[in-house]
């Protein structure tokens, strides 16, 4: 089987992180770290408590946090067998607890990174079926209009979502049924700017929608020039003078989500021109916290484990074409 397309950009984005100087690398790994709990998952950067001896709410362990805090440490080769096993305490907890398809996504991302790093097999007492039985929860999430929705109750489909199922689904090895219809309700959220929305009703396409949907039809073969070009020239609108992408054309400032996102759909476009890694560069590390992590965007104050990922994300890309 190929490897999939999750664990293709690790090993990417890896490759150009390889640039980094150990004292850098282990800062970042020790801020990445200070955001795992006890519980062995990852937080987010949480809002002020009214008791200032308190951890901030919202920094209890959540499954898309500790992914991204595992594929953050991934890719500065910084995630061990130690950090797996801390990992895997928190899998086995929240196995039961995926209410989303973010959830699904994180957690069995999150189980194959620590089995493969550490041996250990969080779903070794799993029936032997669980592949079926993962898909069959999978397209429980799936609408009418031929996409998949963020929740079982969701009635329209989300660009976003149906590329994390689509992600999934090659996870386990298994096709989407009916991928015609995926790849036609993702074709149908394209706009006439070129880029692609979250949800039908919208009129404004994303940064990020329209990364999503060139990974899923790239994965089915149905990037043709045309698309390319339309692609490229809403990109081109998203470009911002600071060196990254902003999450659409009405946002004044780039950010590093989009800015990963959008450099990382330039260059599975194959399109060097757009902006140069340099300018990456340069915004990227503009963001760069003294003692580790990254800020979201110039008027941010704080740092996450998310946001750090993207960051990372992005130098590798620039890295590895510098």
């Amino acid at each position: 089987m190929a490897t999939p397309y999750l664990f293709r950009l690790d090993e990417r984005l890896s490759k150009g992180l390889a640039r980094l100087d150990a004292p850098r690398r282990e800062r970042h790994r020790q801020f990445l770290l200070s955001q795992q709990n006890p519980d062995g998952g990852f937080g987010g950067r949480g809002l002020p408590n009214d008791d200032p001896d308190a951890e901030p709410d919202g920094r209890e362990s959540d499954l898309y946090y500790t992914a991204f805090g595992i594929r953050a440490l991934v890719a500065i080769k910084a995630f061990d067998a130690d950090d797996a096993r801390r990992v895997s305490e928190y899998l086995l907890t929240s196995r039961h607890r995926q209410a989303s398809v973010i959830d699904v996504v994180s957690w069995l991302y999150s189980a194959l990174v620590v089995q493969v790093t550490s041996g250990i097999n969080v779903l070794a007492n799993a029936d032997a079926n669980w592949p079926q039985q993962l898909g069959e929860i999978l397209e429980g999430f799936r609408t009418a209009d031929g996409g998949y929705a963020k929740t079982r109750e969701g009635a329209i489909g989300s660009t976003y979502h149906s590329f994390l199922v689509a992600l999934c689904k090659e996870l386990i090895g298994q096709p989407v049924p009916s991928p015609e219809l995926l790849v036609k309700f993702i074709l149908d959220r394209q706009r006439d700017d070129g880029g692609f929305v979250e949800i039908a009703p919208m009129k404004r396409s994303g940064t990020n929608p329209t990364a999503a949907a060139v990974a899923v039809l790239t994965l089915h073969s149905k990037v043709g020039p045309n698309l390319r070009n339309d692609v490229l020239a809403f990109l081109k609108d998203v470009r911002s003078d600071e060196g990254g992408f902003q999450a659409n054309s009405r946002i004044p400032f780039a950010d590093t989500l989009s800015t990963f996102t959008g450099y990382l759909t330039c260059q599975d476009l194959e399109d060097r021109s757009l902006i140069s890694p340099q300018r990456v560069e340069q915004f990227i590390l503009s963001l760069e916290q003294p003692t580790g992590g990254f800020r979201a965007a110039t008027w941010d104050q704080a740092t996450d484990v998310e946001y750090t990922f993207y960051a990372l994300g992005a130098l590798g890309l620039a890295w590895s074409q510098a």
